[in-house]
């Protein structure tokens, strides 16, 4: 009786160090060959998985524009509510960087609010998977744990048409929200052009 407890003792530490082991953000993959250009346009955010802090609520879009140097760069909106009742459409710009050439899909955001009252500052940009045509989901990690896991990011789900994805797409996002470890964490972005 004793060995069997040792077993599964054994076997449920397994499970718990191989599922923490997929969690660790430089484990996580990006779309391979990452194109700007194919990407450039706008974007309906459709699900978010929020950080802490101050976030964009809803009607969330961005327009991705690639400079002639082959830099990125996109201007967003979407609703926020300030000091607890006053909501407001929020104008953000940010401007994308690539460390590794080799890994396009891994960006640095610069991001700076266009009125007084918003943030400003810089997250890594990671473009987790896109078809460049329908969807692309987005993974951020402002703060690791000491386990390599995040311990607060945030990713959003855009698509090119604000009504939404089909079916067969869905499934492809709930599949990598899995991968960054945030399946069952996002949130429906109301789109109901307030902004």
């Amino acid at each position: 009786m004793d060995y069997q407890i040792v077993a599964l003792v054994m076997l449920f530490l397994a499970c718990v160090e191989q599922s923490l082991a997929s969690c660790v953000v430089d484990s996580f993959t990006v779309k391979q060959d990452f194109d700007p250009k194919r990407y450039a346009g706008k974007w309906y955010a459709l699900q978010k998985k929020d950080p802490e802090g101050l976030f964009l609520q809803d009607n969330i879009s961005a327009e991705y524009t690639v400079e002639d140097d082959g830099s990125m760069v996109a201007s967003s909106k979407g609703r926020v509510t300030l000091f607890g009742f006053w909501v407001v459409c929020a104008d953000m710009a940010a401007q994308y960087s690539v460390p590794d050439p080799g890994t396009p899909g891994k960006m640095f955001m610069n991001y700076q609010g266009l009125a007084s009252y918003l943030s400003s500052g810089g997250d890594n940009y990671w473009v987790i998977d896109t078809d460049y045509d329908n969807y692309a989901i987005t993974y951020a990690c402002r703060t690791l744990k000491e386990d390599g896991s995040c311990d607060d990011g945030y990713s959003l789900v855009f698509a090119r048409n604000p009504r939404g994805l089909p079916p067969a797409i869905q499934r492809v996002v709930r599949q990598k929200q899995e991968e960054v470890c945030m399946a069952g964490e996002f949130q429906p972005v109301l789109q109901s052009g307030a902004c």
